[in-house]
């Protein structure tokens, strides 16, 4: 409805733009309940572990991410911030180390080696968790911010937690010889495929490789 002399509608809107057709503003997600719901995170985790095992650290970006996940991509820097926080994040889904370090130390140093040596084979036996770690292992050749998640998660938030649980010397540099064994094994067996190890049975690895892994987390 008009005043009869402008032509405009009550409240001073124009004409052209009727107040459903505004435009939005710029750099905040959009506000529906798909988009922000509880499940908004978990769905953006999942599309960067897909995202990043398809398409590598490089091609990947967060507006790819949050076309895959279904939301905006501020809500994607809203939760995780920068691509790096993306990808740690994505990676930290995958070893949970919440549940992880607890089950390693919980028995005490007996056996250590072995439960350790099958937490990682399992996780790397595993398709679903795979898929990701392979493009941690790809990315971590050619580009810096993938070998920093790398480091940073593996050794950091994973090994040299351990190995500082159970108070030995030189804890760091245990966690480092322990993880170059482990990754060396991955980067063999499962992005190089190098055979006779890209064949063998799990448990024979997890055999030969416990004591190696025993040694160097708590012996003197």
């Amino acid at each position: 409805m008009t005043d009869g002399t402008t032509g405009e509608h009550r409240g001073g809107e124009s004409a052209g733009h009727p107040p459903d057709k505004r435009p939005r503003r710029r750099g905040r997600p959009a506000r529906t309940t798909e988009a922000t719901g509880p499940g908004a995170r978990e769905r953006i985790l999942e599309a960067a572990r897909t995202e990043f095992a398809e398409r590598g650290y490089d091609k990947t970006s967060i507006r790819g991410i949050a076309k895959a996940a279904g939301v905006d991509a501020a809500l994607v820097h809203h939760y995780f911030g920068t691509k790096d926080d993306v990808f740690a994040a994505a990676i930290e889904v995958t070893f949970e180390p919440a549940l992880v370090v607890p089950a390693v130390l919980g028995k005490g140093t007996e056996g250590l080696g072995e439960r350790l040596a099958r937490y990682f084979i399992e996780v790397w036996e595993n398709p679903a968790t795979r898929a990701p770690l392979l493009a941690v292992m790809r990315s971590a050749l050619t580009h810096e911010a993938a070998a920093k998640v790398l480091r940073g998660f593996v050794l950091r938030r994973l090994l040299e937690r351990v190995a500082e649980a159970l108070d030995v010397p030189d804890a760091t540099f245990r966690a480092e010889l322990a993880a170059s064994h482990m990754i060396g094994i991955a980067m063999l067996r499962y992005v190089i495929k190098a055979e006779p190890l890209a064949s063998a049975d799990p448990e024979k690895i997890i055999t030969m490789v416990a004591p190696t892994l025993q040694r160097y987390l708590t012996e003197a």
